[in-house]
């Protein structure tokens, strides 16, 4: 059936400042993407990232360019290979997947034959700052019982000292963001064994990671801006342990799920991560994080706002989305 397409560019407020080690944001700006069928419609949200190359011009330009395609029966496996994997698929292949929640008046795990997510456990980010700032915010969310810290470099196992002290009971990951050298990892690792670290995201940048081959693994690592779609997984098999999938690089849930599938076959864990976005963009990750190690999809809980009929929070625990939200 045709299928009518619409893009927006709306905005959120950050709760405060979100830092990592590329920089800094106090608003979140994402892509909303809008399919139409008779009475129905879906819809899904993705975050242009400018690490790869995104904007928010460029992806609605991508999104609007296969509006044809779905006006002339398109569906989702065809925007498979029409599009890239990117944010700009991830907001089409969500949308359609909403749409056909709600055209058979099933949710998304239904149609997958998946259990409905329960309640997901999700970490939350404590942003990059001065040691003393992140101490207190480690402090103030010491109820939460899973904590991912921001790394940057030179002051960072002063960082993750801090955060154990504010927090001496949550389990920690944390996630260099691509900010170390190979002798950086060398100099830290062993000292953030004691400090009962259980993983480390992206230590050093894509494409400049090899070492990691045949450097020692006594914490568990993590390929985030190494790991996109499937094709990623032949060069991270042997330097990581675990992936962090992000519908945003996968290019939406169907790539999401794939991957996952793939990445389990060959050994490794899985962690299922985000952008800063609002609910929309968290709800369908939920259907991949439902079994997955590590759960990190705490974008809404960094915003100061949120779309209607948001995910319900728990402290750090996430219940199943709302259909008025997604799926």
């Amino acid at each position: 059936m045709s299928i009518l397409l619409s893009v927006k560019h709306d905005q959120f407020k950050v709760d405060g400042v979100f830092r990592i080690s590329r920089g800094a944001r106090t608003e979140s700006h994402v892509v909303t993407a809008t399919v139409k069928c008779g009475d129905h419609h879906g819809w899904g949200e993705c975050v242009p990232y400018p690490r790869y190359g995104e904007s928010v011009e460029s992806v609605m330009d991508e999104i609007m360019a296969v509006a044809p395609d779905l006006k002339n029966g398109a569906g989702r496996q065809e925007i498979q290979t029409l599009m890239s994997a990117g944010a700009a698929r991830n907001a089409v292949d969500c949308a359609l997947w909403d749409l056909e929640a709600k055209e058979t008046n099933k949710r998304v795990w239904q149609l997958l034959n998946l259990p409905a997510p329960e309640a997901i456990t999700t970490a939350y980010t404590i942003s990059l700052d001065d040691v003393a700032v992140m101490r207190q915010k480690a402090l103030d969310n010491a109820h939460r019982p899973l904590l991912k810290l921001k790394l940057a470099g030179p002051e960072d196992l002063a960082r993750v000292k801090a955060v154990r002290e504010g927090a001496p009971m949550a389990r920690l990951i944390v996630d260099a963001n691509e900010g170390w050298s190979e002798k950086d990892y060398t100099n830290i690792m062993d000292q953030l064994v004691p400090l009962n670290v259980e993983a480390i995201e992206q230590p050093m940048p894509a494409g400049d990671d090899e070492a990691l081959r045949q450097l020692p693994r006594p914490i568990p690592l993590i390929a985030d801006e190494s790991c996109h779609a499937r094709d990623s997984l032949k060069d991270i098999i042997g330097k990581y342990d675990m992936i962090n999938i992000k519908l945003d690089k996968t290019g939406g849930l169907t790539e999401a799920l794939l991957l996952k599938e793939a990445a389990e076959g060959a050994g490794l864990d899985i962690m299922v991560g985000c952008m800063v976005g609002s609910s929309l963009a968290m709800a369908p990750a939920m259907v991949v994080a439902h079994d997955a190690q590590i759960a990190d999809l705490d974008g809404p809980l960094l915003l100061a706002e949120d779309r209607d009929h948001p995910l319900d929070f728990n402290v750090s625990s996430m219940s199943l989305p709302n259909k008025g939200l997604w799926g």
